[in-house]
């Protein structure tokens, strides 16, 4: 199959994307290192030259190009010059270059599309080499070009023995290649050395390889020295039935390029991913004993060789395959998870510091800027906290504001159906989707008016819920409706008070210096006392923290507030302190006083034993109830629904709260805020 009848078809039909228009001369590059290497002589003995062809100074432009025109002082590049000293363009060769697909060099992953790149790019390509053939100097040179193919063919003998020179010159760079591509001697030095940067790595290193442009002159083997650390390291892995290669390497700091994923198939570099954000806390540059340094690994494999494009420019691997074929075929996805979790490990010693200073610059922009997300943090990914320590606010509120909006999706996913309850609901598997949907609404800090009245109109609906009998007759524990309130065995340091629905009970008891919820009074630090009785819920309100060191100043410095609840329609109160909800209640705030109490820091508070209490008893008035209330002389409600009263002896406040009027208070309070919003009231 000659070149000539199918060269034309076979260009329409190569892709070679604007952004790659420096890739003919990296092709042209490689198959001189090639033709080095067939050759049979060493990296040391092999010589690549690249020359620079720019416009000549003082060239008139006629072409009016507003685009290119002032923006580089540079004059316009307009084609290379690649000499090497290798084999050279002998019978084999030739005949190969002339023959579409060529299985000629395929064992070194040449396809016989390199020249057809050219192309694409330039104009025209001359090609003049000498070489020895049967113990003979021979020369053959001749012309490549889109419309007649291989041109102007001359082999010869030459008359005396001559060095082996073969010269490539790709003329005529094609404006919209020419434009996109590197113009400066420096850029395009350091993009060649990374295309071709396998073969400095490899065992054996790469040929020298020049590069000239006009007075300068720049040895990739000096850049790849300056960049380079001292050696590579290489580990195997395996996806599905494949082998895989990775390389880590260190680029130094001058380097343009940032840390990245290089995929390679036989031996040449052909699509580049950053990995900035993807490997936990690899942002910026990273250092050791050396100095600071650019991270990059390449990765080889027979798989990628089998699945490159013709073009060398991507490779045909989907993306993210579907669940019936996981198991059996390989995604991209498949291959750049494994690499990043081998570059991890591999980075771990490195990034430990820069891992602890973006958790910390996290933690720090919460603490001091936004603790609204800060109910959140647990259902972020650790790896995903570890942030680049120098990220702005702005960048850093954007990207938790994103992860606030998903735990809100999805709580608005899941809680939809807890907007409107039924009474057909099995109450098991109602009470075990409520109270995952509890645990993560409390995990959510509502950030703005509408969010947070929304959140309370679920609550209500959630607690009118749970009060109600169920289609068994039963009705909810008392430990559903205590985490309705606050989750259960969670204290201040724990979560937001706001992340608390107290507001149920009194808008008051969201102020507190601390807050505890179901844990042993030995547990509590405000408490001097080693018993193990567990009040419900426990607060401590300190008016005035400067002051809390004088002994000089009279109480009371501060507030006890301790609830007991109820299950809906118990009905066995009876006198003494294991039956009695009053009772148990004042039990506590005196077990709390006599114990001495502190803040929460551990700062004593002066006359501890006088500071005031209030106790709420949330519980239906079942007839046992309205009698132990009658007991301790409380006053009922004008609406029937509560008792309250002031225990002189205990300086207590004391409020029993039916669930029909914690219910009925809440609302009411809240009416107005539902009704701005347009949230219906039941």
């Amino acid at each position: 199959m000659s070149m000539e009848t199918n060269l034309s078809g076979r260009l329409r039909n190569t892709s070679l994307p604007k952004s790659h228009g420096l890739m003919p001369l990296f092709e042209a590059v490689v198959n001189s290192i090639h033709s080095i290497e067939e050759l049979g002589i060493d990296s040391e003995g092999g010589k690549i030259s690249v020359e620079v062809i720019r416009r000549p100074q003082g060239h008139l432009q006629l072409e009016d190009d507003k685009k290119t025109r002032g923006r580089d002082a540079l004059e316009n590049i307009i084609g290379f010059k690649i000499t090497d000293n290798g084999i050279g363009f002998n019978d084999i060769n030739m005949e190969s270059f002339q023959t579409l697909d060529s299985e000629h060099k395929a064992d070194k992953g040449c396809r016989g599309v390199g020249r057809l790149l050219w192309l694409k790019a330039f104009t025209t390509v001359s090609v003049s080499s000498t070489y020895r053939e049967d113990g003979l100097s021979k020369s053959r040179s001749f012309v490549f070009d889109a419309k007649h193919g291989v041109d102007s063919l001359d082999s010869s003998d030459c008359s005396e023995q001559v060095s082996r020179n073969t010269l490539v010159h790709l003329d005529g760079f094609i404006e919209k290649y020419r434009d996109a591509s590197f113009k400066t001697t420096d850029l395009i030095a350091s993009s060649l050395l990374e295309h071709c940067l396998w073969y400095f790595v490899r065992d054996g290193g790469a040929p020298q390889i020049i590069l000239r442009d006009d007075d300068t002159v720049i040895d990739l083997n000096h850049i790849f020295d300056g960049h380079m650390c001292t050696s590579a390291q290489q580990e195997l892995f395996k996806i599905k039935e494949y082998d895989f290669d990775i390389t880590h390497l260190k680029l130094r700091a001058h380097s343009h390029q940032t840390h990245h994923i290089a995929y390679c198939a036989a031996n040449r570099l052909v699509k580049e991913e950053g990995v900035v954000g993807k490997i936990p806390g690899l942002h910026g540059s990273i250092s050791d004993e050396e100095g600071d340094f650019v991270y990059v690994c390449y990765i080889c494999s027979t798989f990628l060789d089998e699945n490159v494009r013709s073009e060398r420019t991507g490779f045909n691997i989907i993306e993210e395959q579907e669940d019936l074929l996981a198991d059996v075929e390989i995604s991209f996805k498949d291959i750049r998870n494994a690499v990043i979790e081998r570059a991890s490990k591999h980075l771990e010693g490195y990034l430990e510091d820069s891992k602890k200073r973006g958790r910390d610059r996290v933690d720090n922009f919460i603490a001091n800027n936004a603790p609204r997300y800060r109910p959140i943090i647990s259902r972020i990914p650790e790896s995903e906290l570890m942030v680049d320590p120098n990220i702005s606010d702005k960048q850093l509120d954007l990207m938790l504001h994103q992860h606030l909006s998903s735990v809100e999706a999805k709580l608005l996913s899941d809680g939809h159906d807890f907007m409107n309850p039924t009474v057909t609901d099995n109450m098991d598997a109602y009470k075990e989707k409520l109270t995952e949907y509890l645990k993560t609404a409390e995990d959510i800090k509502k950030s703005d008016l509408a969010n947070y009245v929304s959140h309370r109109k679920v609550i209500l609906d959630l607690l009118t819920k749970a009060i109600e009998r169920q289609a068994d007759g039963s009705y909810a524990r008392e430990d559903l409706i205590h985490n309705l309130i606050i989750p259960m065995g969670n204290e201040s340091n724990d979560l937001m008070p706001s992340s608390c629905n107290l507001w149920l009970i009194d808008e008051r008891l969201a102020f507190h210096d601390y807050l505890v919820s179901d844990k042993t009074l030995r547990s509590i630090p405000i408490t001097g006392n080693d018993e193990t009785k567990e009040p419900d819920i426990c607060a401590l309100n300190v008016f005035d923290n400067p002051i809390l060191v004088s002994e000089d100043q009279t109480p009371p410095l501060a507030s006890i507030e301790v609830i007991e609840i109820k299950r809906p329609l118990r009905n066995d109160a009876s006198q003494g302190e294991t039956k009695d909800p009053i009772e148990q209640a004042l039990g506590y705030l005196e077990r709390i006083r006599n114990g001495k109490v502190s803040t929460a820091k551990g700062r004593p508070i002066p006359k501890s034993n006088d500071i005031p209490g209030y106790c709420y008893i949330l519980c239906d008035l079942t007839s046992s109830v309205i009698s132990r209330c009658k007991y301790h002389d409380l006053t009922e409600t004008s609406d029937g629904l509560g008792y309250f009263g002031y225990k002189n002896s205990f300086k207590a406040y004391i409020e029993v709260i039916s669930f029909d009027r914690l219910v009925r208070a809440a609302k009411q309070r809240n009416r107005a805020f539902f009704d701005q919003l347009g949230l219906p009231v039941n």
